[in-house]
């Protein structure tokens, strides 16, 4: 498990040297500026060059010695769009509220979604089964952004159940998360389901429940613990979905993350910006996979991680 880890940890930058060169080389072909300005707002000719020089926009390998320079030492580099404020301080306001959103998407959908999937896997074809399956289709079959202003006019508008956004505390991360949550939450249902169903006729069951074993302590003690070894596969996926279809929910509950940010930088063409947020992402999500495999070698000992 050791050799897996520190392997894929020298790999890492390989990696996001693949990401850095793909994403850079999509930017760098936007049309327009991060100095573009409108109305009496427009840089004087001599000043833009002036800028354009000292940012390396001027100059695509200057541009990526400079930018690779400063990551080495920790510098995302200045964010152009916002005065007095660099891409790495952008990160670390805007980080830890994206970031806390998406870990409670994902506990929302593992939640609901082992939740129904137990459901349903011990009553097939019942009232609850058909119940829980309706709702993975609607979470499937809804775009985050539907769901999220359905949820904000019924528990929000209607009930006053739950604030309509900003961020300031346990209940305004509530309605966000369950919005990011209830499509993986679906997946996550159908795949315990299926893996359930089927784990539950096989021989060791049938032998834990024949020494005695209560039908609770044989699901989540011996059959869950299999069943969800194909819903580690999907969490690395899930995960990026989550991460990325927050940018989304976070304008729709008027969030402040970095999807915020990271919408503007593209419409800007903000390239310090978008390659920061982008570098940070693909880092968080490799690191997460590995957490993945690691975590197959728990749920299964027969799983060999080399």
């Amino acid at each position: 498990m050791l050799h897996l880890i520190a392997s894929r940890l020298l790999q890492l930058p390989l990696i996001l040297a693949v990401v850095f060169t793909v994403t850079f080389s999509l930017v760098w072909v936007l049309p327009g500026s991060p100095l573009d300005r409108k109305g009496e707002r427009q840089l004087a000719p001599e000043v833009r060059r002036a800028m354009e020089a000292r940012y390396n926009l001027d100059s695509r390998t200057a541009f990526v010695t400079g930018y690779l320079g400063g990551l080495v030492q920790g510098d995302f580099g200045p964010s152009l769009q916002h005065r007095d404020r660099s891409v790495a301080e952008i990160l670390a306001k805007g980080l830890p509220v994206s970031m806390s959103l998406g870990v409670a998407a994902l506990a929302v959908a593992i939640f609901l979604g082992t939740l129904a999937g137990v459901a349903g896997a011990l009553r097939p074809g019942s009232f609850l089964d058909s119940g829980s399956l309706g709702l993975t289709l609607i979470g499937i079959s809804l775009p985050s952004f539907v769901t999220g202003t359905v949820l904000l006019v019924i528990f929000a508008g209607l009930l006053s159940w739950l604030p309509t956004g900003g961020w300031g505390g346990p209940r305004s991360v509530i309605l966000p998360a369950v919005t990011l949550g209830l499509a993986p939450a679906a997946y996550i249902a159908r795949l315990i389901r299926l893996g359930l169903a089927d784990i539950m006729a096989s021989d060791y069951i049938r032998t834990a429940r024949a020494k005695g074993a209560s039908q609770r302590r044989a699901i989540f003690c011996h059959a869950l613990k299999v069943a969800y070894l194909p819903v580690l596969s999907f969490l690395g996926p899930a995960a990026a979905s989550v991460m990325t279809g927050s940018f989304v929910v976070e304008k729709v509950f008027n969030l402040p993350g970095v999807g915020e940010y990271f919408v503007q930088s593209v419409l800007n063409k903000n390239q310090f910006l978008i390659l920061g947020i982008v570098l940070v992402y693909a880092t968080m999500l490799i690191v997460f996979n590995l957490i993945v495999d690691v975590a197959y070698a728990w749920l299964d000992p027969r799983i060999k991680l080399s």
